[in-house]
Order: structure tokens, then C-alpha cells, then sequence
């Protein structure tokens, strides 16, 4: 067995980002940027009214006061996307809307509601100072500023930025394409007929939804029976892929077959020094890598946190190393034996401003339903010491993905 470390090492080792590609930017959201997106255009590009009012020389309002308001001439109005075609001289001034331009010779906006519309003329009964309710042109960004850096995962935020960017377009990384195969007689699909001795399989769907949610794009090859030729005629439809999945048929029983009937296999590394999913297989075949998890739901889930989603966030250029949190223990934990282990632990603010993670009390590796309830993975290293109740521990968390507001 080798160590976690190890192992993720050794995977992400085999790998180097995805070529970029061009993309829409109605297609961009949840993209990883392959260059920096740089603005076409400086937004506001004009100096904009930034309140609904009358643009004015600040200098010739200086002493307005509700008591001695200064009268000023009307010229017209400026709305937005209607500039107004004149210049503000001495003793003028322009009805103006928010968005609309400062006409030349405005350096100032008076709030409608400081100001009484008498036609020809408007009273102003507050004095401001030069650039009050004035946007700026550039204030946001200017044209040819970087706005969105490589390496970003895009946002909701982001797509609004580089459409006001004028971008229409932007580079990306591509998009990881994972085939997933699962593997064993005793499975069935969900609402297939089920036999006497079947279960549903829950593990190729999982990790085809857990791909997509990390920015790739999944392929369920479907369910191979503990058959050689059937396994290596369905594994066959990874061709092409950037990685082939398996679940089950990792160990070394008599019905495991990956290891053996996968022609071409090139073996990296077998087993992991971890609980759960010690069985795990990396190494290449048929050309395509291929990374075989257990067979056990919780195995299969925990193992693909651990080195799958670091993968897909590697190959799209991001730090393959998603964010840890620390947490104080919500529970005594006994003395740790020579494998890693990764429990399943729910998560609740903590008095002191750092959560509380709980282990759940039994960690069977096949109770989906606790893995679906967990907000976390409690770090425990190999030989770790008993741990009490309030102790620091470091928790993976189980959430983040492509689609962040």
C-alpha cells in the first residue's frame, strides 16, 4: 500500500491541463479561463450621471442654500443613450437622468429633489462640489485592463463582467471528458427488475453527476458483468476519453477482474493506504488512464473526493487542492491504526467561530445515506492519537463545484 500523498501525486503526475478552446460567453459559466479575459472597452465609457437631477458647474451653485436657491438657465435634457449636444457655460444648466453623459462643461450633478423644475429655469437649493453623482469614464474598468485572470473558474458574476467587457467570446480550458464504467453481477440499474440477489447501482450515477458538477463531461458506459469479455468490450467505449472510471472488481477476489481483463494495463499503483477504499487501481489501458475505485458506495465517493476531483480540477487548470477547513471535534475519536482515514462528519457553527464537525457514530462504507448527509470529511492521518472532544481536526469539505453565484 502506499501512502494518500502519494497516490494523488502519482495520479495528477500522468496529467497536464487540457488544451484551450473558444467558447461563447452564454457557454462560459462554470469554464476555466485558459488566458486572461482583458476588456475591449473602459466601462463607463463616458462620465455618466450617477442620480437623476441637473448637471451644473459646481462653481456657479457654490452659495445655494434652501434660503437663497441660485437660478440657473435651462438648456435641454440628457437621458440614457441621448447625450446632450451643447456645452454647460455659466449660469446653465441641463436636466439629466442616470446613465445619461455629462454634457461638456458639467462637472456636477444636483439631485432632482435638491432642485425645483420652473420650465425655462431651475432653482438649485443645495450646492455640491465638482464630480458629486458623477461616474467617471473608467471608473469600473478601463479598455485593455485585465478584468477576469487564468485560472478562474467562472461565475455568474463573471459571465455579467465579461459581457460588460464587450467580450463575446473567451478562451477555456476544455472540458474534461470521464467515461465511468461500473462492474458486477449483483447490480442492476435503477427501476430495472431487480433479482434475488441484486442491488441498485448507485455508484456510476454518482460519480457521473459528481464529473459533471466539477466542470466535465461524463459518459456512463453502463454496468459490466463479472464477464472478461463483456468488461473489456464495454470498457472499450472509453476510447477517446481523457480518463476511464471503474467501480468495483478492484480487489483481488476471484469475481475481480479490472486489473486482469483490461488488456494493455499498465499498473501504477494498486491499493492505498486509506479507509474507506484501500482497493484502488491507477495505470493506463488500452491507452486511456484509468482510475478503478471500490466497489463500496462510501469507498467509491470518498475515493473520488480524494483523487478525482483533484484530477478534474488539475486538468482544467485550477490548484488541485481544494480548500480544508478547520473544525473543533464534536465527539471523542479513538487512536487512529496505519491507514488514513477520512470520516464522515456533519458540520455545525461552533462558539468560538470554528465549526463543530461530528463523526457520525457508525462509518460503514456502505451507508450511502450517511455520506449524503455529511457536510465533511474529518482528516485523520495514519498513528493518529486519540483525540477528545473539542480538539482541532481539519475537515474536506463536501461542497464547491462550477456552479458559484
Amino acid at each position: 500500500m502506499i501512502p494518500v500523498g502519494e497516490a494523488r501525486a502519482r495520479i495528477l503526475a500522468a496529467f497536464t491541463a487540457l488544451p484551450a478552446e473558444t467558447v461563447p460567453l452564454p457557454d462560459a459559466l462554470g469554464r476555466v479561463l485558459a488566458e486572461p479575459a482583458v476588456a475591449r472597452l473602459s466601462q463607463p465609457p463616458f462620465a455618466a450621471a450617477a442620480m437623476d437631477g441637473w448637471a451644473v458647474r459646481a462653481a456657479d451653485i457654490a452659495g445655494a442654500s434652501t434660503d437663497t436657491p441660485v437660478t440657473l438657465r435651462r438648456l435641454g435634457e440628457a437621458a440614457a443613450g441621448h447625450a446632450f449636444a451643447g456645452t454647460v457655460g455659466a449660469g446653465e444648466a441641463v436636466r439629466i437622468f442616470t446613465g445619461a453623459p455629462l454634457p461638456a462643461g458639467a462637472d456636477a450633478v444636483v439631485m432632482q429633489e435638491d432642485c425645483e423644475d420652473a420650465g425655462d429655469h431651475v432653482r438649485v437649493g443645495h450646492a455640491v462640489p465638482a464630480g458629486r453623482f458623477v461616474r467617471p469614464a473608467g471608473l469600473d474598468f478601463s479598455a485593455g485592463e485585465e478584468v477576469l485572470p487564468e485560472g478562474r473558474r467562472l461565475t455568474a458574476r463573471d459571465v455579467a463582467l465579461a459581457a460588460g467587457a464587450n467580450l463575446p467570446w473567451l478562451r477555456v480550458r476544455r472540458r474534461p471528458r470521464v467515461a465511468v464504467l461500473a462492474t458486477g453481477d449483483e447490480i442492476a440499474l435503477p427501476g430495472d427488475p431487480l433479482g434475488p440477489n441484486q442491488i441498485v447501482s448507485s455508484n456510476a450515477l454518482g460519480l457521473c453527476a459528481l464529473v459533471t458538477s466539477q466542470g466535465g463531461i461524463a459518459h456512463n458506459l453502463g454496468v459490466a458483468k463479472d464477464d472478461p469479455e463483456e468488461l473489456a468490450a464495454m470498457a472499450a467505449g472509453a476510447a477517446g476519453c481523457d480518463l476511464l472510471v471503474t467501480t468495483g472488481g478492484a480487489s483481488q477476489g476471484e469475481h475481480d477482474h479490472v486489473r486482469d481483463v483490461l488488456s494493455g494495463l499498465s499498473l501504477n499503483f494498486y491499493r492505498v493506504a486509506m479507509k474507506p477504499g484501500k482497493p484502488l487501481i491507477f495505470g493506463t489501458a488500452n491507452g486511456v488512464p484509468l482510475l478503478g475505485l471500490p466497489g463500496n458506495p462510501v469507498s467509491t465517493g470518498v475515493a473520488a473526493v480524494l483523487f478525482l476531483v483533484p484530477l478534474l480540477r488539475h486538468l482544467q487548470g485550477l490548484p488541485a487542492e481544494g480548500a480544508t477547513v478547520t473544525a473543533r471535534l464534536g465527539a471523542p475519536l479513538k487512536a487512529n491504526d496505519g491507514r488514513a482515514d477520512f470520516l464522515r462528519a456533519t458540520l455545525a457553527p461552533g462558539a468560538d467561530g470554528l465549526p463543530v464537525a461530528t463523526p457520525f457514530p457508525r462509518q460503514d462504507s456502505a451507508m450511502m445515506s450517511r455520506l449524503a448527509r455529511a457536510d465533511g470529511l474529518i482528516v485523520r492521518e495514519p498513528q493518529a492519537a486519540a483525540a477528545a472532544a473539542g480538539d482541532r481536526v481539519t475537515v474536506i469539505p463536501l461542497s464547491g463545484g462550477v456552479l458559484s453565484l
